[in-house]
């Protein structure tokens, strides 16, 4: 029996499917025909939303970062209860939309790939850059150097969310061979191998001590956002503090 028409999907709901793929199969996953499989649909109808893959991929793109929309970084807690709210500093204002967009990517970790080899062409990155761009200048920079500032914060936030969810892979694929019973034989191997290539781990001591101190991934960001900033801001003037 022929299934009836298929009621009108609305973008987010493409764009959730789009995500679930890439979060479960990867970024070779997402695909017109692959979000069309996903859906029940053909990828003629696909094609009625999105007309090729690019095109899906900023429409990703633009999903995450109109999240940032209406997460203004000139306000406080207290707009929400209808006072005033006043404005914050440049400084500020860079790290709220930093954070915000760190907390946004830390949700889709899948999404900075994305941010990497996607335009940043539409109008929500448009509002992005912007904010950065005029936070920037208003802390004293002259608009070639804000430019060349907001790039180092766009990197320190894509790079932050993608080595801790890189660590966070690690972890979780460690904790699952750590359920498996071991095969004593495969085990002596493995030790082997082990053994053969970290026998000169004593030669980098601080590098262990070094992660054992810091497990904290937003506190670890915040300290280099921090430090990041110190650097971009230093001598622009007292609007930049």
């Amino acid at each position: 029996m022929r299934p009836g028409p298929r009621r009108s999907l609305t973008h987010p709901e493409i764009l959730d499917a789009a995500f679930e793929l890439l979060e479960t199969k990867g970024f070779d996953a997402v695909s017109v025909r692959g979000v069309a499989g996903a859906l029940g649909l053909t990828p003629t109808a696909m094609y009625t939303y999105y007309p090729n893959k690019q095109a899906l991929l900023a429409g990703m793109v633009e999903q995450v970062l109109g999240r940032l929309h209406g997460v203004d970084p000139t306000t406080t807690d207290a707009a929400d209860a209808g006072a005033p709210a006043p404005a914050l500093e440049p400084r500020d204002r860079v790290q709220a939309l930093a954070s915000a967009l760190r907390d946004l990517l830390v949700e889709r970790p899948g999404a900075v790939g994305l941010l990497l080899a996607t335009p940043l062409d539409g109008p929500n990155a448009a509002r992005m850059d912007e904010d950065l761009l005029t936070a920037f200048t208003d802390a004293g920079l002259d608009l070639a150097s804000a430019g060349r500032a907001a790039h180092a914060v766009r990197v320190h936030v894509l790079g932050a969310v993608a080595f801790d969810a890189a660590d966070a892979v690690r972890e979780a694929d460690a904790a699952r061979e750590a359920e498996v019973a071991p095969d004593p034989a495969a085990g002596s191997a493995s030790a082997a191998a082990s053994d053969t290539l970290w026998d000169d781990l004593e030669s980098f001591p601080l590098s262990g001590r070094s992660r054992d101190l810091d497990d904290d991934p937003a506190g670890r960001f915040a300290w280099g956002l921090d430090r990041l900033l110190d650097g971009l801001l230093a001598g622009s003037g007292p609007a930049a503090r």
